[in-house]
């Protein structure tokens, strides 16, 4: 038997996503995604394949070069509908389950940002965005448009949320550019608009009958401070709308029931704001009543995870079945479960713990589902799932070859006691080649969020740092998700508080619980919150003799203004706004860089608009003229996503300054 290998930095480029599973109307075939990094090529690559249900039986049915989205199903089973790349713009095209060439059926200007079969089969509705005053067949103006971007022009700012984290440039958002709705019919590919105005539409289901559309649209005309996405039922004939619900909050994810008497959403009211916990939520059409079925259970509905290998998750928010039976996702205890439910109240897990369900489908009866897991020693599969019997069968095997070749370290879940008696969770991995009586440095890893959660899913990133002979510590500190609502919104107001209270508790757990570990030899690293904690940590102590921060905060003063979320994030995380930049500057790791003597690295990338990159230009100036020792790299044209989605050579040069960093002061 071959002895496997250490895993390495590039194998980023041989992990398969497998995602998108979707059932035909028939449960007896599906379709999803399988997507791959092109180290050739520098880019992501995504394929759609059919699923034989019955014989298990995999066949791919896209190929090239080429981004894909989407698949769904046409409502007679016969085709599949899906957003592709390949002619540059997002565009819908359709296929034939029996063969042929995919027909592309839009040539929208903006692309297509989603779609949804009309129940008829005959029609496909569209989201993509127009300039204002103009329609989805409107060319003369486009050509107009096209001959005034030849020039440059100025950028007139006249609302505070105007940039956003992703786009490309400079991050300014298009002006007079609005999300609207509007009706292809397949036929003649003509195209009905739906929706108009000055507002940003989005389309979450239509009824079973056809007649009536879910969508969800804020028409205040100052958004700065409003953070609503009201939800409508709208006649499709008469466009008359019934509110579903129209107050502070997160709400989205609506489906129909299959009989059309039921909506249900998943969503959150905004009283811990972002820290809120999500619920579903189910709309009776025929009385307007609305109930919180989960509003019994102290955890958030919904997948938290972070990771690195997955690509475009896009996991439905709710499934009914014909029985008006719900499946929905719930993070909770560091695991991601599918979750079943009645309009009852009957509330169970219905599938195992110690894993992430990253998405999934289920049968129209309820019998079984097609479920994507991970775990931390497994990237992701698909597996057919017989829900009453808690039976599985893998369906998928792209990652097979490559786990016979690779040795994992296999984490360990830890709880323990950290100030005013919190149990907190979290997980220690030793090095990959542990042997008995050996001395092994050791890095705490920190997410980012802070309302996230680590998760028992796969991490590239930890494993690699395992695979270089480091153990690895990573918990879920007060503020992450997939606990109860007091422990999320435990970090609001106390950024560098209790969260670092309990990051050290976990270290000084893990040391007294573990001989192996050196402690004389501990690093830190974390990116974005876990960024702002690692300089937080580094100012507070110098137990660490090395630091990697990443995508960080440094100062609120300047975070408030700069980033794309800070007017509104900044009061809600730390407790108030640039009427006390006492308060915020007290909560500024900047305020205690002369407290530094950790060696701390700066990874940061340029079109990061969300930590902007002027946050570690800050840090490094401010170390670097007080003599510390540190060292700042930034990453051209990516945002504040590299490390999960960035250009793959760039996340391969990152991950290679973190081990070479370490490498140099703990080893």
């Amino acid at each position: 038997m071959v002895a496997k290998r250490l895993l390495d930095k590039e194998d980023l480029f041989k992990i398969q996503s497998v995602t998108n599973p979707q059932l035909a109307p028939n449960n007896k075939e599906a379709v999803f995604i399988k997507t791959h990094i092109d180290e050739k090529e520098n880019q992501y690559f995504s394929s759609i394949f059919h699923l034989n249900v019955d014989t298990k039986e995999v066949t791919q049915w896209t190929f090239g070069n080429e981004r894909v989205s989407s698949p769904k199903w046409s409502p007679n089973g016969e085709q599949v509908a899906f957003i592709s790349n390949r002619d540059e713009k997002s565009q819908v095209y359709i296929i034939n389950k029996n063969g042929g060439e995919a027909k592309k059926i839009t040539n929208l200007e903006s692309g297509v940002s989603s779609f949804l079969w009309s129940p008829c089969g005959e029609k496909i509705w569209i989201t993509s965005s127009l300039k204002e005053d103009t329609t989805f067949t409107d060319t003369a103006k486009k050509e107009k448009e096209k001959e005034d971007k030849e020039k440059p022009k100025a950028y007139v700012v006249d609302k505070m949320r105007y940039k956003m984290d992703g786009l490309k440039g400079h991050g300014l958002t298009k002006q007079q550019v609005y999300s609207q709705i509007a009706i292809l019919t397949l036929k003649d590919e003509s195209i009905e608009q739906f929706t108009e105005g000055k507002h940003s539409h989005s389309l979450y289901d239509i009824s079973p009958d056809g007649k009536k559309v879910i969508i969800g649209v804020n028409r205040e005309e100052q958004k700065d401070y409003d953070f609503r996405q009201p939800l409508y039922l709208v006649d499709v004939e008469t466009k008359n709308e019934t509110v579903l619900v129209d107050h502070e909050g997160y709400y989205g994810g609506a489906k129909f029931s299959n009989d059309g008497k039921f909506i249900a959403y998943a969503g959150s009211n905004a009283e811990f704001k972002n820290a809120t916990h999500s619920n579903i939520y189910i709309y009776e059409i025929e009385n307007g009543i609305t109930q919180n079925l989960t509003e019994g259970i102290d955890s958030p509905v919904g997948d938290y995870a972070v990771a690195d290998t997955q690509q475009g998750v896009n996991a439905p928010s709710i499934v009914w079945t014909e029985t008006n039976d719900l499946y929905f996702q719930l993070s909770n205890l560091g695991d991601v479960q599918l979750y079943y439910a009645s309009l009852e109240g009957a509330i169970y897990p219905a599938s195992q713990e110690g894993e992430h369900v990253y998405d999934y489908t289920v049968s129209t009866d309820g019998q079984f589902a097609i479920i994507a897991v991970s775990n931390p020693t497994f990237p992701g599969e698909l597996f057919y799932y017989e829900i009453a019997k808690g039976e599985r069968t893998q369906i998928t095997h792209f990652n097979d070859a490559w786990l016979n070749e690779v040795n994992l370290s296999k984490p360990e879940p830890i709880v323990y006691t950290s100030t005013n008696d919190l149990q907190v969770h979290g997980w220690l991995m030793k090095p990959t080649n542990y042997e008995e009586n050996k001395k092994y440095p050791l890095v705490v890893e920190i997410h980012g969020g802070p309302h996230t959660m680590y998760a028992n899913s796969f991490f590239h990133e930890l494993q690699l740092l395992a695979a270089q002979g480091y153990g690895v510590l990573y918990v879920n500190p007060r503020g992450s998700h997939g606990y109860s609502q007091e422990f999320v919104n435990g970090v609001r107001g106390d950024y560098g508080g209790g969260d670092y209270e309990d990051i050290m508790a976990g270290l000084d757990y893990v040391i007294g619980e573990e001989a192996w570990i050196d402690v004389e030899r501990l690093g830190v690293t974390g990116g974005s919150y876990g960024g702002f904690m690692t300089n937080w940590i580094v100012g507070q102590t110098n137990r660490f003799k090395a630091a990697v921060t990443q995508r960080s905060i440094s100062n609120w003063i300047s975070f408030f203004g700069v980033s794309d979320i800070g007017y509104y994030f900044t009061p809600w995380q730390i407790g108030t706004d640039m009427l006390d930049p006492e308060k915020l500057w007290e909560h500024s790791p900047l305020k205690y860089a002369k407290n530094i003597e950790t060696p701390l690295l700066i990874l940061h990338s340029e079109l990061d608009f969300r930590c902007p990159i002027e946050q570690a230009e800050q840090l490094y100036i401010t170390l670097k003229s007080m003599g510390k020792e540190t060292s700042f790299v930034r990453f051209p044209d990516n945002n504040h996503n590299l490390s999960r989605t960035g250009t793959p050579n760039l996340r391969i040069e990152r991950l290679d300054q973190m081990v070479t960093w370490f490498e140099k002061y703990l080893v």
